[in-house]
């Protein structure tokens, strides 16, 4: 296969090949396209596919028995719009070079098709053939080709993946989905993952991701498909009108609440008052919070009404005293406007 050196794609999706990946193809160095997904593929990614397929847009690997770490030099394919390792055996951390991917920095705005065999002498028949490429995106098994010069997408799900998410991701603006989810990812959820405003799907559960959803992420209007499930994530729930029209199968499995979660921040999230002896510290601090302003409100009130209108109430030379002088005042008062008058 390697003497095919002006091969453009190569689809061998969905068989039963295994083994590792032939270093042949190393010399097929103008293929943008490559999908060697659902195999039996093993070994490790080879570094070879950055070093000499510089030309590849696709990258598809889904679903095979490949393990070890990903390799950096896949960072250098400046043209790389689909990346696809999904399924497999793969660890360690996620390559902070992957803000390298220029492919995915910017928007894909591109209305030429994306073809493969519109050499001279093909395209005297016919334009060329359609790229084609089968993705999961959006919770879904989706088939492109005819927009497919505009997709950009990363998927390393279901893999053995470690640490945190890379802040840097959040520099390739041009993606639109990022699936990251069944890992082994840690720590917080980068706060300006906001700024990558193209985004349309982010798959985030089943990791060990802590700490609050960042606010700016109520900012991707595009974001249609979300799922940040079974992490260990806290705080309230970013208000917008984006986020309260997920379900909330979305956000369960974490210590989330506010809308569309039915859990309530109001009471639980409020801040506790301190405690100086007494009180529910004998109980371990766990009873009700009490807010002592409306209590001594109250009791105020209480004592002030029946400290004036007790007596009067129960003590009948109180009552003559109390209406003699109201009658008195009225009448005082009757006379004061006769002679205004």
């Amino acid at each position: 296969m390697g003497s095919l050196s002006h091969l453009k794609s190569l689809h061998l999706r969905n068989n039963s090949l295994f083994g590792e990946l032939p270093l042949s193809l190393q010399k097929c160095a103008e293929l943008t396209a490559m999908d060697l997904g659902e195999n039996e593929f093993s070994g490790s990614i080879p570094t070879w596919i950055g070093e000499r397929l510089v030309n590849l847009k696709i990258l598809i690997l889904r679903s095979n028995k490949l393990h070890d770490n990903i390799p950096e030099e896949l960072c250098v394919l400046n043209s790389l719009q689909i990346l696809d390792l999904a399924h497999n055996n793969l660890w360690g951390s996620i390559p902070r070079c992957f803000m390298n991917l220029s492919g995915m920095y910017v928007e894909q705005k591109s209305s030429d098709q994306m073809l493969y065999g519109s050499n001279a002498t093909v395209a005297y028949f016919f334009k060329g053939i359609l790229e084609n490429a089968v993705l999961v995106m959006k919770g879904k098994v989706l088939g492109y080709s005819t927009i497919l010069q505009l997709v950009t997408s990363m998927d390393l799900s279901d893999n053995i993946l470690s640490g945190e998410i890379p802040k840097e991701l959040t520099l390739l603006l041009g993606l639109r989905s990022l699936n990251l989810s069944h890992n082994r990812l840690t720590g917080r959820i980068p706060e300006n993952i906001g700024s990558m405003g193209l985004l349309e799907s982010i798959d985030f559960c089943a990791n060990h991701l802590t700490g609050a959803i960042p606010s700016s992420m109520a900012s991707l209007t595009f974001l249609s498909h979300l799922n940040l499930s079974n992490n260990n994530l806290t705080g309230e729930i970013p208000l917008s009108t984006q986020f309260q029209s997920f379900n909330a199968s979305c956000f369960v499995g974490n210590n989330l609440c506010g809308p569309p979660l039915v859990h309530n921040c109001s009471v639980n999230d409020a801040t506790p008052i301190a405690k100086h002896g007494g009180g529910n510290e004998g109980k371990g601090g766990n009873g009700p919070e009490v807010d002592w302003f409306y209590v001594s409100t109250v009791l105020g009130f209480i004592m002030g009404f029946w400290g004036v209108f007790g007596p009067i109430l129960f003590k009948r030379s109180w009552r003559v005293v109390c209406f003699e002088l109201m009658d008195s005042m009225c009448h005082k008062f009757c006379v004061l406007i006769g002679i205004c008058k």
